[in-house]
């Protein structure tokens, strides 16, 4: 019987085969493109769960308060972490972890990594790194000792044996042992590191007063807590924890801290405080309803098609009741025809998934898979998901029609009354609610990307090269050198550049009231020609000059938040103000207009800019508009020469800013291919839907030609009925739509205001798409020869 079943469903399969190409493409490109989407957001939930004890780290962060502003920092001073593990039982160990970027050299084999930490002794005991030598309770215990990941050994020593050989790091050349050699970090880490430094190089040698600076914030801190100690226990006993170790210090300083602990496992996803949690958990949850969107269009597609379908098998179901089959054995082959067209399209989209998934990959920006069946849970659940779909698609057809009375059939009386076609008619309403809705969100989301790439920044970007010189004491000397090339406009010096890192300072400025007012400020040290190299305007007083002796140790430069904070309403009223800044006194001699030194996710802060020579480590080179290989070529050609021990590393300011963007970038590019999927099916499922209306409707489309109706009268027929519903659609899409982006926007400091005509830009586009889709078989019936359609009346 089973057997006969199969045979039945594959010979009507090949009977309708352009009926069953739409079905079953429509249900298998959705199961793909969930199933991608699924892979994405399961990869981005995994972050930081590979760790045995991640349910007992936190993270310590800090709220810092002073009477100029509130931060939220991502890491606490130097002094808590091990101050907390000396004071507290509850607290098994504690971990520091200080991000670095330094010059590292082996003999001639030299480079910039970027992506260097040092960490506490108890780093490897506490974390899941796996150590493939050394031993992990001694590994980076001594002062000097390093651990280098598996890639970054090959790197420098080849296939020899790195342990017990060296390293030297910094400019300053200090030398380091190799201790150990771990695996390489997963991609779903928040940590992540190339080389492992012991932080005791700092607390036991470099400086050795770390571990008690109280208003030092740099490196992150993790605390491992006993398996019965929730952060509801901890957090309140912290006030009391810093009135004792720091209260005086808070009070002199006017800088009061205040410690929270973070969930290991939330710090990727839902920390809003940065400290690489870059992680966005509203764009998980906004792929997770795409991707229910696209599964729930595909079902609907795929129901819609196969009920719509089903009825010209009335006669079938007819003859067979009438030779004796039972209602159950009716109903148990629509179901068991429906499963198996379920299961084909679920083989297809296993394969599509393979092909794929390297192309997802790489729009993803990271490796969410290295392959499909490298998790057999998520191949289950796909299954699952199609295995049900084509038990709903089955069930309507097998309890409607197996239920006819066969003489009614027969006799062709027979009508599905208005309850299939009010079905139907309810579920392409609803898919295309979800596709407006989605194109919505593409026009949206692609408008707020565009913004942030062309916001006035307020500094200029274009054609800057910036080269790394690791304050080297030739920098100088290379700087005069490259301003004599072809091609070199300008150059200056700086400690930090827009869009990159900086310090931030304890700082102390003269406020309207006269009082020295303290804040923690963003600090640049520069050159004198920093503010013109960037074509920073000034809003009050003048930049630094060479002119006045004074301005490389008593001058300070700010900006207009500055001054607001301090209570100035007009920039003017700031000059003159004085100073405390990190050992330098002085006074402030101009105001430049804020500019965005940051992203645009982040509103703009307060800053200082001082000229301190030595602390400056990046060139800035203004170069022309040709030849650009070329100066780039006569540029290296001197670094060789003057800096011949410093790798040669550079990068465009341009490309660099935009960088901060690209996270929201592969968002809307992502979102984008998954909306036009979400519209593709839904106009293949109209598409059949069309076919069969035409199909139905033959000879009524025959006898209105016959009576003189011309082609247009014929589409508009046919056409307004499917147009209706995508009108009804676009009324629902629209306020979910506003509600789920406005939530999305949410997240930026600087954002787009929803438009009326991006609603009516989608609406406008949806129903193009329906009334092409639609119009091909409307047409095609239209063109028809009337005596064709009514031949057999």
């Amino acid at each position: 019987m089973f057997k006969n079943y199969i045979k039945i469903a594959l010979r009507n399969l090949w009977r309708r085969r352009g009926f069953s190409l739409i079905n079953i493409s429509g249900l298998a490109i959705g199961l793909t493109a969930g199933f991608l989407i699924l892979l994405y957001v399961n990869f981005e939930l995994s972050y930081d769960r590979f760790h045995t004890k991640s349910d007992n780290i936190y993270r310590v962060v800090a709220d810092l308060k002073t009477p100029s502003d509130h931060l939220q920092l991502s890491q606490p001073a130097w002094a808590v972490a091990p101050h907390l593990e000396e004071q507290f039982s509850e607290i098994e160990s504690a971990v520091r972890i200080l991000n670095m970027n330094m010059l590292v050299r082996n003999d001639e084999i030299k480079f910039k990594e970027s992506n260097a930490i040092a960490a506490d002794p108890a780093f490897f005991e506490m974390f899941d790194f796996k150590l493939l030598q050394g031993d992990l309770n001694t590994v980076i215990k001594e002062p000097y000792s390093i651990v280098l990941s598996k890639t970054t050994a090959h790197k420098y020593f080849g296939d020899e044996n790195p342990i017990g050989q060296s390293l030297k790091i910094t400019e300053d050349g200090y030398i380091t042992k190799i201790t150990g050699v771990m695996e390489d970090i997963p991609e779903n880490s928040h940590i992540r590191a190339d080389m492992v430094l012991s932080l005791t190089t700092f607390t036991e040698d470099l400086d050795k007063e770390l571990n008690t600076a109280w208003g030092n914030y740099d490196p992150a801190a993790y605390i491992l807590v006993n398996s019965n100690v929730k952060k509801e226990q901890l957090e309140p006993k912290f006030e009391d924890f810093l009135e004792r170790n720091c209260g005086e210090e808070m009070r002199e300083f006017q800088m009061f801290a205040t410690l929270f602990l973070e969930p290991f496992e939330d710090v990727y996803l839902h920390s809003t405080r940065g400290g690489k949690g870059d992680g966005n958990i509203n764009n998980i949850y906004i792929f997770s309803i795409v991707a229910l969107f696209i599964l729930l269009i595909a079902s609907i597609n795929f129901i819609n098609l196969t009920t719509a379908r089903s009825v010209e098998r009335a006669k079938e179901v007819g003859v067979r009741k009438v030779i004796g089959a039972e209602k159950g054995q009716l109903a148990l082959q629509f179901v068991g025809e429906s499963i198996i067209i379920s299961i084909i399209a679920f083989i297809i989209s296993i394969v599509l998934s393979v092909v794929f998934l390297p192309l997802f990959n790489a729009a993803a920006g990271k490796i969410i898979s290295s392959g499909v069946f490298s998790s057999g849970i998520n191949i289950l659940i796909l299954f699952s998901i199609s295995l049900s779909i084509g038990i709903l698609a089955g069930l309507y057809p097998a309890f409607v029609l197996s239920s006819f009375r066969p003489v009614s059939v027969l006799k062709g009386n027979f009508s599905t009354g208005t309850q299939g076609t009010i079905l139907r008619k309810g579920l392409v309403t609803t898919q295309f609610t979800i596709s407006i809705a989605l194109i919505i969100g593409t026009i949206i989301i692609y408008n707020q990307t565009n913004f942030m790439r062309n916001q006035e920044l307020g500094f200029s970007k274009e054609q800057l090269l910036i080269l790394e010189t690791n304050a080297s004491p030739k920098q100088l000397a290379f700087q005069n050198a490259i301003e004599k090339l072809p091609g070199v406009k300008s150059t200056s010096l700086g400690s930090s550049v827009p869009g990159g890192g900086n310090s931030n300072a304890y700082s102390e400025i003269e406020n309207k009231a006269g009082e020295l007012q303290a804040a923690n400020l963003a600090l640049y040290f520069v050159d004198y020609d920093y503010i013109s190299q960037f074509e920073l305007e000034l809003a009050a007083g003048r930049g630094f000059s060479k002119e006045f002796a004074t301005d490389s140790t008593e001058a300070m430069v700010i900006n207009e938040e500055t001054a607001k904070i301090m209570g100035y309403s007009n920039p003017e009223e700031a000059i003159g103000a004085k100073f405390k800044q990190w050992g330098r006194e002085g006074q402030v001699i101009g105001v430049i207009k804020d500019f965005h030194f940051r992203s645009l996710q982040q509103n703009i802060s307060p800053m200082t800019m001082r000229i301190e020579s030595d602390r400056n480590d990046l060139i800035a080179v203004k170069i022309a508009g040709q030849n650009i290989k070329q100066t780039i070529a006569s540029i290296e050609s001197q670094w060789s020469s003057i800096l011949p021990t410093e790798p040669f590393d550079y990068y465009f300011l341009d490309e660099f800013f935009d960088e901060q963007y690209r996270t929201e970038e592969r968002f809307g590019d992502l979102f984008l291919n998954f909306a036009i999927l979400a519209i593709l099916i839904s106009c293949l499922g109209l598409l059949g839907l069309a076919a069969y209306s035409t199909l139905q409707r033959k000879r009524e489309i025959g006898v209105r030609k016959v009576l003189g109706a011309s082609v247009t009268e014929v589409v508009r027929l046919l056409s307004k009925d499917f147009l209706k519903l995508v009108v009804i659609a676009f009324l629902i899409a629209s306020p979910i739509a506003w509600f789920i982006m406005d939530y999305w926007l949410s997240d930026f400091a600087y954002r787009i205001t929803i438009q009326w005509w991006m609603f009516g830009l989608a609406g406008v586009l949806a129903i193009v798409i329906a009334l092409l889709t639609v119009s091909f078989h409307a047409i095609k019936a239209s063109v028809v020869n009337p005596v064709k359609s009514l031949r057999t009346e």
